[in-house]
């Protein structure tokens, strides 16, 4: 009896052991820094180095007006998340319903997923140059020159749309794997009845897939706001006017350019605040509209 007791603890302590590891590794490689971050984010810089400052950082943050151009770029980026996800997905669809030349376009479409950010920036800061070959063929179309990284309500539009091209192609890997989960019947179903594609990716695909369209929206929110460094130094460098500033390369500068490691480190937990809101507004409204479908 006293066996079958010590037997049934092992087992129940088992999964806690399996996980103990893991979870270490968590939290000293993932939320330690990340509180230390916050807390170092309430000390000052300079003179104050090392002293409380309270809220005085965050304050500075808002204040400044790079900061706040980087903030309402972040908005703008989630108004265009919806067609930076629905590209890869409706290109993932097609594939999946195998048309015509589907494996030559599944292997071109992620080939830029492999390129370095910095070669990516260089091979378009050549097409998009205002004496590059885009204009020229705009202007043999009638249409004029555009300044596309010059001009500062112009400028962020290029460089998201670089970054779009540059990195659907792991969404849409993404979504092919989803679709390897979707029940085939459903799709027959649908012919059967006589269901249009844009009807069929509504009231089929959509729902069945809202959990690969969830991971997506909010791995793509997360690249769009963490991984787009190596473009705007490339492309922009923050410019023109600072139009194309981002919180991660806003925190670069404050780190790397002004010695302000505490006001980075305020930047830092603000756009680490920022990614999980719209994470979770996200998630929320995603399954909101599923249920809906």
């Amino acid at each position: 009896m006293a066996g079958h007791r010590g037997g049934s603890r092992a087992e129940r302590l088992a999964p806690f052991v399996l996980l103990a590891p893991a979870l270490l590794i968590i939290v000293v490689l993932r939320l330690w820094p990340l509180l230390l971050g916050i807390n170092f984010s309430f000390t000052g810089d300079g003179n104050r180095n090392g002293t409380a400052v309270g809220f005085d950082n965050y304050l500075t943050l808002f204040g400044d007006p790079l900061f706040r151009t980087a903030l309402r770029n972040v908005g703008l980026l989630v108004l265009l998340l919806p067609l930076a996800v629905a590209i890869p997905g409706l290109i993932a669809t097609f594939i999946y319903l195998r048309v015509p030349g589907h494996r030559l376009y599944r292997g071109v479409y992620f080939f830029p997923a492999v390129l370095s950010p910095v070669i990516v920036g260089a091979i378009f800061n050549l097409l998009l140059a205002y004496d590059g070959p885009l204009n020229t063929l705009l202007g043999e179309l009638g249409l004029g020159p555009v300044d596309w990284l010059g001009d500062p309500g112009v400028a962020i539009f290029a460089v998201v749309g670089v970054h779009v091209w540059a990195t659907f192609g792991m969404a849409m890997v993404v979504f092919l794997a989803g679709f390897s989960t979707l029940d085939a019947s459903l799709l027959d179903a649908a012919r059967m009845d006589g269901a249009a594609l844009p009807q069929t990716i509504l009231h089929v695909i959509v729902p069945s897939l809202s959990r690969t369209i969830q991971f997506v929206f909010v791995t793509t929110m997360i690249g769009m706001l963490t991984s787009m460094f190596g473009l705007l130094y490339v492309m922009t460098s923050g410019g023109p006017a600072g139009s194309t500033y981002l919180p991660e390369y806003y925190i670069w500068i404050q780190q790397g350019q002004m010695n302000q490691p505490a006001l980075a480190s305020a930047a830092s937990t603000a756009l680490f605040l920022i990614m999980l809101v719209v994470g979770l507004a996200q998630i929320g409204l995603l399954r909101r509209a599923t249920k809906e479908a």
